[in-house]
């Protein structure tokens, strides 16, 4: 089965991450690599997101789009990567989401 873990950063998570030291942010950057290598054979495709404020949104509601610059919704919360995965089931996608370093939230969604 296909799943996508959608990695959502928080305010306070953002803000640590800012604060540390340039030697503790690396490491925290070398945790997320390690765990992308550890489970290569599963991710079929992953991505970083630029930040919310590069996003371009399209409002379709009758009529003609509506199209503004900016996120759909200012939120403290903000979906910074994802990660495609090809598992046997919802199980092993929520082992693997256990095991990230980063943010602290994730999203899990079956692909259909």
């Amino acid at each position: 089965m296909k799943y996508v873990l959608m990695f959502v950063e928080t305010e306070q998570y953002a803000k640590e991450l800012a604060e540390m030291s340039g030697d503790d942010r690396q490491a925290a950057y070398e945790r997320v690599s390690q765990w992308f290598a550890e489970h290569a054979p599963k991710i079929v495709h992953h991505g970083h997101l630029a930040p919310p404020h590069t996003a371009t949104t399209m409002r379709l509601s009758g009529g003609d789009p509506v199209i503004t610059d900016g996120p759909f919704v200012e939120g403290k919360e903000v979906v910074s990567g994802y990660a495609e995965l090809e598992v046997a089931d919802l199980d092993e996608a929520l082992a693997m989401a256990k095991s990230w370093p980063a943010c602290p939230v994730i999203e899990i969604r079956p692909l259909t």
